[in-house]
């Protein structure tokens, strides 16, 4: 998408559409724009007979003067209630009413709202476009041709530079966004371990991060038991991804991110029921979000070094495959009682994370579709967070208040440890059913003792099954905008 902020007086805008956003209740001398001076008294008052701005409504008036043809009025809410997440879940469904309407360019003047500032204000709205519009047409023989290719934010001169500013970081923050969505969307067929190592790659080349692939043989070498354990039911060989950015510059603090990339789960040999199965080609979003995080860190230009590693493996039931009780023995050394075939990535997980203290980082933090019991405790809009570092947790908790993608922290209760406790290896892989989400994340903590590190199971986030503000139905990319919002923020505190 061409997006391009530019400064000149409202009543010069000129327009095929022009979004302009209003608060519910308000006077219209009170609303963010003047809407007036594009739709003429009449029409915008009889338009707001019925449209009573309640957040992601839209109403399209055709106004009086012949520079706006259009005016999209959407919604914000409530004024005092109003924030940059609302902004963005409104914005994003005006986006999409644009693109059905086959209109392929739209203008969006930018205000002062509360406390945010325009450069804020700017990343928001290219977020909201960007991500409100998203499609994945491509397994389609007859695509829509629905979709934006120019979006102008307008601003004062005064206010240029930063809306600039915020407009490009939105642009690179959304498109990973869509990348990551786009793995979540691709057929496990398509989306194999070699195939999601070969796009890290690609991107990798796009955007000078430095690229690694280990391959079953060197992930032996290492005592890789875990993730190679899994991996032997499938025919698809396993990968092991390392991604950096700034790798060479020692001197700059370090943090890693860690992304399950399990690419599908058929539950191995004690196989998930057939209800919901082709949904587990979206258990490597953890991975495929990795990806996206790290392609923010190279374009947003951290001065960080970011370390980004994607256990890539499926999950499969033949002759080969792994036995509830086979015993594993990870990198750690510790070995693993495997109690459930379809507790596999925790086991990835293990040996990545094991994996990760060898950059002495400041800080790790994991995104896995972990387990079904988080859903069931915080439902599909709340991810888990599970955290050894009251300072990473309270990080995390202000990037998910600036982002809203919403985490809850669930406590890594030591009670709850003998849960794994094995008879015949260090630990069992799962703890039963009471608090499955905890004693995964208690697992998790093995092998983590040297570094802060927080768990973030979005499990149940990853995908929707409905299409609203600015998610569409299918892969979410959930977690991208968080981590990278935690990531900004630390590069902040080093200055």
């Amino acid at each position: 998408m061409k997006i391009q902020v530019i400064s000149t007086p409202m009543h010069m805008i000129q327009a095929e559409i022009l979004l302009a956003g209003m608060f519910t209740a308000e006077e219209l001398s009170a609303q963010p724009l003047n809407i007036e001076q594009w739709c003429g008294n009449a029409a915008i008052r009889t338009a707001c007979t019925d449209f009573k701005a309640k957040a992601c409504q839209t109403a399209l008036i055709y106004p009086q003067t012949a520079n706006v043809k259009r005016v999209l009025l959407v919604g914000l809410g409530e004024k005092d209630k109003c924030t940059l997440d609302t902004l963005r879940q409104a914005y994003g469904a005006a986006a999409r009413a644009v693109a059905e309407l086959g209109l392929t360019s739209l203008v969006v003047p930018i205000w002062q709202m509360r406390q945010y500032v325009p450069l804020e204000i700017a990343q928001t709205l290219v977020e909201a476009v960007i991500l409100g519009s998203y499609t994945f047409n491509e397994h389609k023989s007859k695509a829509s041709d629905q979709s934006l290719s120019d979006l102008e934010l307008v601003t004062d001169s005064q206010n240029l530079a930063p809306a600039q500013q915020g407009a490009i970081a939105g642009q690179i923050i959304a498109e990973s966004v869509c990348l990551a969505r786009d793995l979540t969307n691709q057929p496990g067929n398509y989306l194999t371990p070699t195939m999601l190592a070969e796009t890290a790659e690609k991107v990798a080349a796009e955007t000078g991060l430095r690229s690694e692939v280990l391959d079953e043989a060197q992930m032996a070498e290492l005592g890789m038991g875990a993730i190679l354990g899994v991996a032997q039911g499938s025919e698809e060989a396993a990968k092991f991804v390392i991604l950096e950015h700034n790798a060479d510059k020692p001197d700059l603090p370090t943090y890693v991110v860690v992304g399950k990339g399990i690419n599908f789960d058929s539950g191995g040999l004690q196989i998930k029921s057939a209800d919901g199965m082709g949904a587990m080609k979206g258990d490597m979003t953890g991975a495929g979000d990795t990806l996206a995080i790290l392609r923010c860190a190279a374009l947003l230009k951290l001065p960080l070094h970011v370390v980004g590693l994607m256990p890539c493996t499926e999950n499969m039931p033949d002759g080969h495959a792994y036995k509830p009780g086979d015993v594993l023995k990870s990198m750690s050394g510790q070995t693993i009682e495997i109690i459930s075939t379809d507790a596999e990535g925790r086991l990835i997980l293990a040996d990545a994370l094991t994996f990760a203290k060898r950059y002495q980082p400041k800080a790790v933090v994991d995104l896995a579709t972990l387990t079904g019991a988080c859903v069931i405790a915080l439902g599909n809009s709340i991810a888990g967070l599970l955290c050894n570092n009251t300072n990473l947790t309270a990080a995390l908790e202000k990037a998910s208040a600036e982002t809203g993608e919403k985490v809850w922290e669930l406590p890594l209760e030591p009670e709850y440890e003998e849960l794994l406790d094995s008879d015949v290896a260090d630990m069992m892989n799962v703890g039963g059913r009471p608090a499955g989400t905890i004693t995964a994340g208690l697992f998790l903590g093995r092998f983590t003792k040297d570094y802060p590190w927080a768990h973030l199971d979005i499990a149940g986030k990853e995908q929707t099954a409905k299409t609203a503000g600015y998610t569409i139905k299918g892969g979410t990319g959930y977690g991208v905008r968080l981590v990278t919002a935690w990531l900004r923020d630390m590069a902040e505190s080093t200055k």
